[in-house]
């Protein structure tokens, strides 16, 4: 696979952004694209790469966990996507420990992508879940290549269940959900007088601050939106401790009032 932009760029059911949107990103040196699986502006983009496709990480994610029906879902994909192969594919809100244990049966999903790999038509695989420590028990199993997770500065459980054992195992992490679906870009009513949010580069910044984290998706709902994440590419740093402890406090300040999750 090529070198991969930290930053990466995903659509989904609710995001509408244009082919010209997806070119730009591109062209400011996005390589990383996670389609939501719909025929949209990415899958537009994707079916006209041309030889640019070799430089480009497409992913997407994978419903189903037999092996007939992910073998029938991963061939739809490829097709609506003009393409012959994926990169990466997820097994998409894997929430239970059933759901895995059906995946890694005999004629579960997993062996008709392992088969679907010998036949060069994907590369690597992995969850996408909520669930820590089912991401854990499915790292630990050693049949996955990549972990796709929530992580943000209102969800930090990772830090301590997942991230350890992912940099031990040497498996890469992918974090979705960087802005709390915006949460953290807003302002709460525990906040101190004079307190302004932090923008959406500074999330994904966060994201990108802990050296477990690979790719940080971001999903721009439009173009405004994309040109300011696309700020962090031209000013890439790690965050400072207080800017660190910024984002934390104000994390947990979204984690009171913004709704309850685990």
């Amino acid at each position: 696979m090529p070198r991969v932009c930290r930053l990466g760029l995903a659509t989904r059911g609710n995001t509408h952004p244009t082919p010209d949107d997806i070119w730009l990103s591109i062209e400011r040196g996005i390589n990383f694209l996670n389609w939501c699986g719909h025929k949209d502006a990415m899958s537009d983009v994707v079916s006209q790469l041309g030889c640019l496709r070799s430089n480009i990480v497409v992913a997407t994610q994978l419903y189903a966990r037999d092996g007939a029906s992910i073998r029938a879902e991963l061939e739809d994909a490829l097709n609506r996507l003009g393409a012959d192969y994926l990169d990466l594919c997820t097994f998409y809100y894997l929430e239970t420990e059933s759901e895995w244990k059906e995946i890694c049966r005999r004629g579960g999903a997993l062996e008709q992508l392992q088969r679907a790999r010998e036949e060069g038509l994907i590369r690597a695989w992995g969850p996408t879940t909520h669930q820590r420590k089912l991401a854990v028990k499915t790292a630990e199993s050693g049949l996955i290549d990549l972990l796709m997770i929530r992580y943000n500065a209102a969800h930090r459980g990772a830090e301590e269940e997942i991230f350890p054992l992912a940099v031990e195992r040497k498996i890469p992490v992918i974090a979705y959900t960087c802005l709390r679906w915006g949460a953290l870009i807003k302002p709460t009513r525990l906040d101190p007088e004079g307190f302004i949010p932090p923008r959406a580069k500074d999330c994904y910044r966060f994201a990108l601050s802990h050296p477990a984290v690979s790719v940080a998706l971001m999903a721009p709902s439009n173009r405004a939106e994309l040109e300011e994440d696309l700020e962090l590419l031209d000013e890439w740093r790690p965050l400072s401790q207080d800017e660190q402890r910024w984002l934390i406090q104000h994390g947990e300040r979204v984690r009171k009032t913004a709704g309850a999750f685990p």
